[in-house]
């Protein structure tokens, strides 16, 4: 019997293309013909296009096409939904915000494209932009959390008047105001396109969270039908969420590259990249807590302020997966607005709106234990909430106590002094912080097509991505599973429109979706070998009952013969046998609520003389349901929490009054290197949800990202007495 490869620690099964340089990315690609592209951004925060002087652009060396307002491509605008754009560029000569496209100029080198694009001159009629949560138009409070322009409101009282009125009858209450700048999705390979035309059909080589969605959308955008399209992407060098909308660089390349009958490659800069494919948004935040003299709340209220783009886009609501789940009160408050700005798009960002509302939630839990003179751990402890607050809903699965008791064991969270500045080591100043971790670990909809091959192989495909999260061996290990055979014959494909239609790599989705859509399949395809070793007249089991013939590790058997499904295939002549399904409809909404859940802990020290904080140690222990690769999970909570540590220590991109980012590169975006991170202590439970699948396995990608920045924070604070609500916590907010 084959051993089963599920949470075994076992290599990816990508690793070597990836380490020797043969996985191509999109940039990689090459096609005989192709022209480079660059684009012309406005240098305005908003107004109007007058004129653009291409005539300079034209004499250039080596440049094939200009397009701007005033000689377009043909472009349609996206069909809607939360997280695109509402306008498709070049169509108009209307300046939402600095950085918008407002030219393209095709040439036969990148430098050239480039240097063309440099020759560009743009009058225009502007206007004054909204670039500050404080200078935009609040959104309309309702219902629902439309996005554009409406937010999201809900009070949940019981026995009182108001809010307020439980506030003010609470024993404690603490009131925690916090706010973050704008973030910038920083993965290893910045956004590009190769567009290739042959025949009427689009072959696009472009990184995307959603190969299939990409394609429908692309289509819709240049005017052709979806089984004109394929986005092909094996490999993407990290999204966070930027390449889960399909921006305009895919559908620019596909409209020129038909204009001129000749592939075309668009590959954005890095600061193209931060204006052009959405950001967190800046956020402002104030969380209220009432409690009991005893530590039991009585009130959660939680405001927030995000940033709603007049370009449209993915609308942040900070308290949706945090304070409405976490903690158990009779006195829910959630009020979120949205603030209509004259700035680029936001877009969903690794714990979208959970990382910056657990920074918020959380904080605002400590500072309600330091003025209860109770530990934060306990605090939570006595509000943990076992159904969703004001809904009696359970969930499917949760250890979130589990993941308190084993954090703190592993930690050493005893250990630590709850006096500020009672720690110090020569100079430096010690402290211990905590928080909790929470996100959604629900699935969609999903398929997958499994084949046994002649050559005593197996292959599984689905139109998912993997991002680097280790999707393509999860795929391959529940494929290896469900056949009985060793993982190393089995080759997974990812990232192709044309294979069926997988789960967007987005919203920690992929895994739970794509596990049972596989596990369906492989059952198919086990019906499909079984009705060819009874048809085929070439067969040694022609002729018996399909009932009496079984597959299990490898084998068909029947009849008191057994043979390898290799033995078979060769023997009946047929290259392979493959089948595709879907996975059954997840569970109703209205059943369970479906979360995966973490705690963390945080040791942090900062030079009492310089101000410098550095992470000495970290704990994260995860509760993610059944977990389906040793490996490629501890990759994922690792990364998650490095994510997290660049929240809280490091990342900024502060806007300009004239709508520009201040942080265009990685000179001055900064992100966490091997300094700045100690040894990761990760540890996950490993408990499967038998609610979501068979398997139970949830996605963990995002999770170990949310709470972090208040695990650090609060860890700060121990150390220091000095509470930082403004992120990122910088040493200049220590000093002092």
């Amino acid at each position: 019997m084959t051993l089963s490869p599920v949470g075994r620690d076992l290599g990816r099964v990508d690793a070597r293309p990836k380490v020797t340089g043969r996985a191509r990315y999109a940039a990689d690609y090459q096609a005989q013909g192709k022209a480079y592209g660059y684009l012309v951004q406005a240098t305005i925060g908003k107004g109007t296009v007058r004129a653009m002087d291409t005539a300079a652009v034209a004499k250039a060396p080596g440049v094939v096409a200009v397009y701007t307002p005033f000689d377009p491509l043909k472009l349609y605008a996206p069909a809607g939904g939360p997280i695109v754009e509402n306008y498709a560029p070049l169509q108009d000569t209307r300046v939402r915000y600095r950085g918008q496209i407002i030219g393209l100029v095709v040439a036969e080198t990148f430098e050239q494209a480039r240097y063309a694009a440099g020759l560009v001159t743009a009058t225009y009629d502007a206007q004054e932009p909204r670039t500050s949560l404080p200078a935009g138009s609040p959104g309309t409070t309702a219902p629902g959390g439309e996005p554009g322009g409406a937010a999201r409101s809900t009070v949940l009282a019981s026995g009182v008047d108001s809010i307020e009125d439980a506030l003010r009858s609470s024993d404690v209450s603490v009131t925690t105001t916090v706010t973050q700048p704008a973030q910038s999705h920083a993965a290893m390979e910045p956004h590009a396109a190769l567009a290739i035309w042959h025949e009427g059909h689009l072959t696009i080589h472009t990184g995307t969270q959603a190969p299939a969605i990409h394609a429908q959308s692309i289509a819709a955008r240049i005017g052709v039908e979806p089984d004109r399209v394929r986005v092909v992407n094996p490999y993407v060098g990290g999204g966070f969420g930027s390449k889960a909308p399909t921006w305009s660089e895919p559908v620019l390349a596909a409209a020129a590259a038909r204009d001129l009958k000749r592939p075309v490659k668009l590959v954005l800069t890095r600061e193209q990249v931060f204006v052009l494919t959405g950001h967190r948004s800046a956020l402002t935040q104030r969380v209220r807590l009432g409690a009991s003299a005893d530590g039991t709340l009585t009130v959660v209220a939680h405001e927030s302020d995000a940033e709603d783009p007049a370009v449209s886009a993915w609308p942040m609501l900070p308290a949706q997966g945090t304070s409405t789940l976490l903690y158990k009160t009779p006195n829910l408050a959630i009020d979120q607005r949205l603030v209509e700005l004259d700035v680029p798009p936001v877009c969903a960002m690794r714990g979208p709106g959970e990382s910056p509302g657990a920074f918020a939630l959380e904080t605002a839990m400590d500072e309600l234990a330091e003025k209860l003179g109770m530990d934060p751990l306990e605090l939570r402890r006595k509000n943990y909430a076992v159904t969703v607050p004001g809904t009696g809903l359970r969930w499917s699965s949760k250890h979130l106590d589990e993941c308190y008791r084993v954090g703190a064991e592993r930690f050493g969270w005893s250990r630590r002094s709850p006096r500020p500045r009672s720690r110090r080591e020569g100079d430096w100043l010690i402290g211990m912080g905590m928080a909790t971790a929470i996100y959604g670990g629900g699935r969609i909809p999903a398929q997958a097509r499994v084949g046994f091959e002649a050559d005593g192989t197996a292959t599984v495909g689905t139109a998912t991505a993997d991002l680097g999260t280790g999707a393509r061996t999860v795929i391959a290990v529940t494929a290896a599973d469900a056949l009985g055979i060793p993982l190393q014959r089995v080759t997974a494909d990812l990232g192709d429109s044309a294979l069926p239609q997988g789960a967007m790599a987005a919203g920690s989705l992929a895994t739970a979706s794509s596990v049972p859509a596989v596990q369906a399949a492989a059952r198919a395809a086990v019906t499909a070998l079984i009705d060819q070793a009874v048809q085929n007249e070439r067969s040694p089991f022609h002729g018996l009952d399909k009932d009496d013939v079984t597959y299990s590790d490898g084998r068909i058997s029947g009849g008191g013969r057994s043979v390898t499904f290799r033995r078979l295939l060769q023997t009946i002549g047929l290259p392979r046998v493959q089948a595709t399904a879907a996975s059954s409809a997840p569970p109703p909404p209205d059943q369970y609520a479906l979360n995966s859940f973490g705690a963390h802990f945080c040791e942090v020290k900062v030079h009492r003389l310089t101000g410098e904080p550095r992470v000495t140690r970290f704990t994260t222990v995860i509760d993610a349901g059944r977990i389906m690769s040793a490996r490629t999970t501890r990759s994922q909570i690792s990364g998650a929490v490095i994510f997290g540590i660049g929240h809280a220590l490091l990342e900024a991109n502060p806007m300009e009054e004239s709508g520009r980012f201040a942080a265009g590169n990685f000179a001055d975006y900064l992100v966490p290197v091997n300094a700045d991170i100690p040894d990761l202590d990760v540890h996950y439970l490993d408990r499967p949800d038998p609610v979501v699948s068979e398997l139970g396995a949830r996605g963990l990608g995002e999770l170990p990202s949310v709470g972090v920045a208040a695990a650090i924070g609060n860890a700060v604070h121990n150390a220091t007495g000095i509470r930082v609500r403004d992120l990122p916590i910088t040493l200049d907010k220590l000093l002092g």
